[in-house]
């Protein structure tokens, strides 16, 4: 299936991806698992000023703006974050709810694996939000928990699920 948004180059969408519609009063975000020709994922490290999860590690991703579907947000998040393009959407990983530290109170995440277009070795990050980047294997996974508390480990959970079948002896885990 493919879907234009915007203007925007079109989105695939694979067969049997959902994307939830949001019920009225809920606050939504979207996140992004990019992996490159090696079978490693994109994380970013946050700014130690962030309200939410300061100098941790996060997926690529974002909260869903007033009259904005999922597609459209996960699509520009994507580009505002690295300038890379969405051009597939392969899988939902899954839909979490989390309550930050912010007091901005119950969020809905739908997190999804995706394709995209640009050089992967040069996104263009958001570096007044954004200390770092990097490619993340099996090996490096526990760089991922850092700064979390056990009950935050969502985001390495979300990319070791997301990892190719083989990279550490075992398939992703279905979320």
């Amino acid at each position: 299936m493919r879907h234009g948004e915007n203007g925007a180059c079109d989105v695939v969408v694979d067969d049997g991806v959902e994307f939830p519609e949001p019920a009225g009063g809920e606050t939504w975000t979207v996140g992004a698992v990019v992996l490159d020709g090696h079978g490693r994922a994109f994380a970013q490290r946050r700014g130690p000023d962030r309200r939410l999860f300061p100098d941790c590690w996060d997926i690529v991703g974002g909260h869903v703006e007033p009259g904005e579907s999922l597609l459209e947000a996960l699509a520009r998040e994507i580009e505002e974050e690295t300038g890379w393009r969405l051009r597939r959407v392969r899988r939902l990983l899954g839909v979490t709810s989390w309550t930050g530290d912010d007091g901005g109170g119950t969020r809905r995440e739908a997190d999804y694996l995706v394709e995209v277009d640009g050089d992967l070795d040069r996104p263009a990050l958001e570096w007044s939000k954004h200390t770092a980047c990097d490619w993340f294997g099996p090996g490096d996974l526990d760089r991922l928990k850092e700064n979390r508390s056990p009950a935050e480990h969502l985001v390495h959970d979300l990319i070791a699920a997301a990892l190719p079948a083989g990279t550490d002896g075992a398939a992703p885990r279905p979320r």
